[in-house]
């Protein structure tokens, strides 16, 4: 839909995000860390105050509207054209970070948890971001995962694109994203980046989000695909951004070698993602990332 993928960098003002948690829950660290992706390469900063990582449990509004209201209103200062989209599920924590800056609204819920999300997105005529999520995030890796992913996937989009057009949300607004990670199994997650294509009947910008998911991690680290000990069970190598990130809040070495494997992986990903449709990909490391995304545009172009 667009000449090149666009980049939105993630940016997490969490104490508890399942790969960066507590590296920039200070406002002065997060603006320097969202300045760092703009230059960079990054086309968008989410910025997020509520982990949305499995087991995770709700936020309360007004915290989480502590966490990103002073970022968003920093980043939009620094940036005045600079797109920037609250990642939250509460309409009351998007309104304040609209008026503070934001012009997109990130709903992982699509609009499940809060319907009234979408009334925000009409009224002040932002951009809707509408996930694919089964169950919540404290319970999705817990529950039993759907036998068919693309069926529940397709059906729950469908679900959330009408509430927002019943609600006087623009087609033209809307975003759809079918969730990397959130209730679906290590295959499934394979399968989804295997069948981007099937998104496209929806006529929609699509966005992937598989930076940091360990279900990348783990097969980058060399497990397969088979499943996990139990749901919600994570094995130890796909806990690794996890532990890079608590080493660096500790001012501890990380080892080049794992970052570089990791980050290889989510490059992998990545252009897997770009080359089967994606349009906009969320992506923690930008500089590490820029160069896959250019590659997958050059491979797309070269078919033009």
């Amino acid at each position: 839909m667009g000449q090149r993928t666009i980049i939105l960098g993630v940016l997490n003002v969490t104490p508890d995000s399942f790969s960066d948690g507590g590296l920039y829950a200070d406002p002065r660290a997060a603006l320097a860390h969202g300045i760092e992706m703009v230059k960079s390469g990054a086309d968008w900063i989410d910025v997020g105050g509520e982990s949305t990582r499995p087991g995770a449990n709700p936020v309360p509004m007004h915290e989480e509207l502590a966490r990103v209201v002073p970022v968003i209103r920093s980043l939009h200062h620094q940036f005045s054209t600079l797109p920037i989209s609250i990642d939250t599920t509460k309409a009351a924590v998007a309104e304040e970070a609209v008026r503070a800056g934001a012009s997109i609204i990130n709903d992982v819920s699509g609009l499940r948890f809060d319907p009234r999300l979408a009334e925000v997105a009409r009224r002040y005529r932002t951009a809707l971001i509408l996930m694919h999520l089964r169950g919540r995030p404290e319970t999705m890796q817990r529950k039993p995962f759907a036998r068919d992913v693309w069926r529940s996937i397709l059906a729950g989009l469908r679900r959330s694109i009408r509430r927002a057009l019943r609600a006087g949300v623009r087609h033209s607004q809307l975003i759809i994203d079918p969730g990397l990670g959130f209730g679906k199994t290590r295959r499934q997650n394979f399968e989804i980046l295997a069948r981007l294509d099937r998104l496209q009947g929806f006529g929609l910008p699509i966005l992937v989000g598989s930076s940091r998911k360990s279900f990348v991690q783990a097969v980058a680290r060399g497990e397969g695909l088979g499943p996990l000990a139990s749901h919600g069970s994570t094995s130890a190598l796909a806990r690794l951004w996890p532990l890079v990130a608590s080493k660096a809040r500790r001012g501890k070495p990380v080892s080049a070698a794992t970052v570089r494997t990791l980050q290889t992986g989510d490059a992998a990903a990545t252009v897997a993602a770009i080359l089967g449709g994606a349009h906009i990909v969320r992506v923690h490391d930008v500089a590490a990332l820029v160069p896959a995304v250019r590659i997958a545009d050059a491979m797309l172009e070269a078919l033009t």
